[in-house]
């Protein structure tokens, strides 16, 4: 057993299960890898459509840092109240068909990374978790209108389906649920994930399409059934806003449309194998996209923003 389980308090059991029968851990922090909040929507919708009881519970206090990201609290005219507290738990809930699994979420640990490492191995273990499967979203240069793509990742190359589409070597910032992922190869334990490439000037929207994205690649790899129609309903509502936004706005209709002209190049280019540089297509940067959807971004939460209907 893991030792660091000071960190991680188990609140109830998850009966005696089968050997095939084990659960799978899905994991979603919010923070970092989640642009669009994809990650944070999937896991809501995986609560509100499954919801079961919470069977473990982390020391949030170790892990947060309330300076950086102060929780919300509700001021009532002369006193302080509904203090939404952050919560570090894992629930367990069922799929469509009954099967059982297990769901990791909530803000990622600010400190005490490698704890929280342990902490997390101590939880798959007295749960006889399967395997570790993480969701998160970047923001990249690429359009809306286009599909929206997957990076697979996982310990265990056998996991990784297909061929992936980066060449050599990236650099790329750390988090928390990477290094989970890596300690947990190290402790004998699978684990993969998936993270959505979202539009970078729409990264601070809610964007469901890539939530679906990402829930369907877990059910994929996992076996998992999940039930995706309010989800996809909200995709597609959030698709008819943008739209209408650059039916109305040409500029940014044509800096998304230069966006359209670089994804195409690149997608030509890898089915011939010839370079993934687009010659004489340049690259529209997020400023010029992002300045551009402040207002737009700002009309959506606008009390008296026109309707959209």
């Amino acid at each position: 057993m893991a030792k660091g389980s000071k960190f991680v308090h188990i609140v109830d059991e998850v009966t005696e299960l089968d050997e095939e029968d084990r659960p799978v851990l899905v994991v979603a922090l919010d923070g970092f890898l989640d642009a669009g909040q994809a990650a944070a929507l999937a896991a809501e919708h995986l609560f509100e459509t499954g919801d079961g009881p919470v069977v473990a519970t982390f020391d949030v206090d170790a892990f947060y840092d309330y300076r950086a990201r102060r929780p919300p609290m509700t001021f009532m005219r002369d006193h302080y109240e509904q203090y939404d507290a952050p919560r570090l738990i894992v629930r367990l809930l069922r799929d469509r068909q009954g099967t059982r699994f297990l769901l990791l979420s909530g803000p990622e640990p600010d400190t005490y990374w490698e704890a929280f490492a342990k902490a997390v191995r101590h939880v798959v273990e007295r749960f006889g978790v399967r395997r570790v499967v993480s969701m998160g979203s970047v923001p990249m240069a690429v359009p809306h209108t286009r599909p929206i793509a997957i990076t697979p990742h996982a310990n265990n190359p056998s996991l990784v389906a297909g061929e992936s589409r980066w060449r050599g070597e990236l650099r790329v910032p750390s988090s928390a649920q990477a290094l989970l992922e890596i300690r947990l190869g190290g402790w004998g334990h699978d684990a993969q994930g998936f993270v959505a490439h979202v539009p970078h000037y729409i990264a601070q929207l809610e964007y469901p399409k890539a939530a679906v994205q990402l829930l369907q690649h877990v059910a994929g790899a996992t076996g998992l059934h999940f039930d995706l129609s309010l989800l996809e309903a909200d995709a597609v509502d959030t698709e008819a806003d943008i739209a209408r936004y650059l039916a109305s706005n040409e500029e940014v209709g044509q800096v998304v449309a230069g966006l359209e002209q670089q994804y195409d190049a690149f997608e030509r280019a890898e089915e011939e194998g010839s370079s993934l540089l687009a010659h004489d297509t340049p690259l529209p940067t997020g400023e010029e996209i992002g300045q551009q959807f402040e207002q737009f971004l700002a009309g959506l939460d606008r009390p008296d923003a026109p309707e959209t209907d």
